[in-house]
């Protein structure tokens, strides 16, 4: 009887043994192949000692190997940073589609502008108009460069237009009918203007300040969504330390090892690998929240005469009275250009070159400015972007939870992977957000902020007090801001390794519960969950909570044996 209680001892041992390692390696290979984690005839056919792996470490036996626990590892963090972009898509999307739709908006009432200034000078100084339409050109196209960042300064290419716009009222305007003066001569006249006390009175310089007060905050608004473009894709490519690719693999693959190809970590758990990982991101939150606010006060800011688009489409009534002022006062003006340049040599002109309409040309009835479509306006479609922007103003500061709870993490009440088990419940304490809560995180060891995300964090901060207008030490122009695409593929190509020493510094708040918080994007990303279905949840919790109950018991069973044992 002794000997037959032995042996049933030791079968039920080897059982329950057999219990925790996969009976094959069939699933493991399955889902590494439909994963394209990587070539799969270096796969194991039946579970082997582990004693290669440094991070899917087991005391049973396991499916992986070495050359597969680095596949894995680089597929985690090809996992990760997809799953970054696709959560931030919609928000890069937004702005990017609207940096578009501004600047194509904008460049219909320049060109508006230009018409309609071209337009109103025909109509009452007709050759003047017809010889001016490069300036009036050049005048409005030099507008949206600056608006776009180049560093041209309002006044001066204000005054460029008015020097342009002299020689041509000198000439058909305060001395018609006579030839045309020289190219030199007109040379000359365009270069005394400047030396003449207000020729064109003071219609230069109010159009120089309006141009200045509405063109700047257009300016710094659309830098500021260049900016953004930038932050998200900075973003979109963090570095990740080594300590959070151990992590993220630990959390995503390992239990492949185990042959729980379908299990999911717990919510716990994964909230301890990610904010740690993206600790230098929730650092950003506070910077962007202050960026989405800006940009909305910013806006409300753009009215009467700061709405450029009110400006341009007014610039025409400046041009027109500026004119008017030097033709009445022609013989003063053409006395002082004469004291400057000299009298002109010239003959008579033919009498279709003289000037069309005379002195009574500034009397005609202006043309009236068509009407302004207010859904297409510049207004409303900064109105509708803020509107939306409003949604993703703390998109940053809850990134990790958002990861977890739409895309990685097992439901409440089903068996989860806790990092070296299946288990009920992540029992271990779950860290806030931000750099300093990582300091007792027991999963992802943190030693400070991403010095790219620092830059960036400063670019904000930068930026910031542009859209508010506050007083800044020197940083560089605005230009020195990157904008565009932002794209920094080589820049991030390598790894950051702890030991690499390429982190600094930085601060978070230490939360000491496990907190659930609401969508940060308008999407329901719940519907995009990759990989699995509710069956396959359910079928996961199933067998994850069916393998835990079976070794439990087997567990006392070989309790029992060993007391019988002992007791012979």
């Amino acid at each position: 009887m002794g000997a037959h209680s032995l042996i049933f001892c030791m079968f039920a041992t080897l059982t329950c043994l057999s219990l925790e390692s996969p009976p094959n390696c069939d699933e493991v290979r399955k889902v590494f192949q439909q994963r394209q984690i990587g070539p799969v005839q270096s796969l194991p056919d039946k579970p082997r000692k582990g004693n290669d792996l440094q991070v899917c470490t087991s005391r049973n036996l396991t499916c992986c190997t070495k050359k597969m626990e680095e596949r894995y590892q680089v597929a985690a963090r090809r996992d990760i940073q997809n799953l970054l972009q696709m959560s931030s898509s919609p928000l890069k999307f937004l702005i990017s589609r609207n940096v578009a739709v501004f600047q194509d908006t904008f460049e219909n009432v320049m060109l508006q502008a230009e018409n309609y200034t071209s337009s109103v000078l025909l109509s009452t100084y007709r050759d003047v108009a017809t010889e001016a339409s490069g300036a009036v050109s050049e005048l409005f196209t030099d507008i949206s460069l600056f608006v776009l960042g180049s560093e041209l300064s309002v006044d001066e290419l204000v005054q460029r237009f008015f020097d342009a716009l002299f020689p041509l009222v000198y000439n058909r305007l305060i001395n018609p009918g006579l030839a045309p003066i020289s190219r030199a001569y007109a040379e000359c006249v365009r270069s005394a203007r400047r030396n003449l006390p207000a020729p064109f009175g003071g219609a230069p310089a109010q159009l120089a300040a309006q141009v200045g007060r509405a063109a700047v905050p257009a300016r710094v608004f659309l830098q500021a969504l260049h900016l953004g473009v930038e932050v998200i894709n900075t973003t979109d490519h963090l570095q990740l330390s080594r300590e959070c690719k151990r992590g993220l693999l630990k959390m995503s693959y390992c239990p492949h090892c185990q042959g729980l190809t379908q299990s999911r970590p717990c919510m716990g758990y994964c909230l301890n690998v990610l904010r740690g990982c993206l600790a230098s991101l929730a650092e950003v939150d506070a910077h962007w929240l202050e960026f989405v606010r800006s940009l909305e006060e910013l806006s409300g800011r753009m009215h009467g005469t700061q709405d450029l688009e009110q400006v341009l489409l007014g610039a025409h009534a400046l041009v027109q009275e500026a004119v008017a002022h030097a033709q009445k006062n022609g013989p003063r003006l053409s006395t002082q250009v004469h004291r400057i340049c000299g009298h002109p040599s010239r003959g008579e002109a033919q009498a279709g070159s003289a000037q069309m309409g005379g002195g009574g040309g500034r009397d005609s009835i202006p043309l009236r400015a068509s009407p302004r479509d207010i859904d297409t306006s510049l207004a409303n479609r900064r109105k509708e972007f803020i509107n939306s922007l409003r949604l993703y103003r703390t998109f940053y500061g809850g990134l990790a939870d958002q990861l977890c709870m739409s895309e990685l993490a097992s439901g409440d009440g089903l068996a989860c992977w806790n990092g070296a088990d299946v288990v009920k419940s992540y029992t271990l304490r779950v860290v806030g957000n931000g750099i300093k809560a990582q300091t007792v995180n027991p999963e992802v060891k943190v030693k400070g902020l991403d010095p790219v995300i620092n830059q960036i964090i400063d670019k904000l901060k930068h930026i910031n007090q542009l859209l508010q207008g506050k007083s800044i030490p020197k940083f560089g122009t605005l230009d020195e801001i990157e904008t565009g695409s932002g794209d920094r593929e080589g820049r991030y190509s390598g790894d950051c390794d702890d030991e690499d020493g390429c982190w600094g510094s930085g601060n978070g708040d230490v939360k000491r519960t496990v907190q659930r918080v609401s969508k940060l994007t308008p999407e329901k990303t719940n519907s995009h969950r990759h990989h699995h279905t509710k069956t396959e949840d359910f079928e996961n919790g199933a067998s994850a909570g069916s393998r835990v109950g079976t070794l439990g018991a087997c567990l006392a069973l070989i309790w029992t044996c060993a007391l019988t044992v002992l007791s012979w």
